[in-house]
């Protein structure tokens, strides 16, 4: 079980996840910092990739956003960060559940043999 594609799936969604949480919360943190470029982390399509290819683990990435900056330099957006952290802890709530799911069915079939 620990090895196959989807629980491999979900580990990897959970960490690109929280990875995400952690560079919106100092995206939020440096809101004032002149020259501040707000970070993004990407996994989703390697993730897609490595499902379809059977392994489940996809890479994890940070960037720098390229949306245009302030005068002081700064690029970040509380709005859109605000609203990607909603959005964040949904999914990790949604994955969450699923992994939970999978360790209950694991305490069932153990209950029963």
């Amino acid at each position: 079980m620990f090895d196959s594609v989807s629980y491999v799936a979900l580990n990897t969604a959970l960490d690109g996840l929280a990875l995400r949480q952690r560079v919106i919360a100092d995206n939020v943190a440096n809101i004032q910092t002149p020259g501040f470029l707000a970070g993004r982390v990407s996994f989703e399509e390697s993730l897609a990739a490595a499902v379809a290819d059977g392994t489940g683990a996809g890479e994890l990435s940070t960037s720098r956003s390229l949306a245009a900056p302030r005068e002081d330099g700064n690029n970040v957006n509380l709005e859109s960060e605000t609203l990607l952290n909603i959005q964040t802890q949904l999914r990790y709530q949604l994955a969450s559940q699923a992994v939970s799911q999978q360790f209950s069915l694991l305490r069932t079939a153990m209950r029963s043999a």
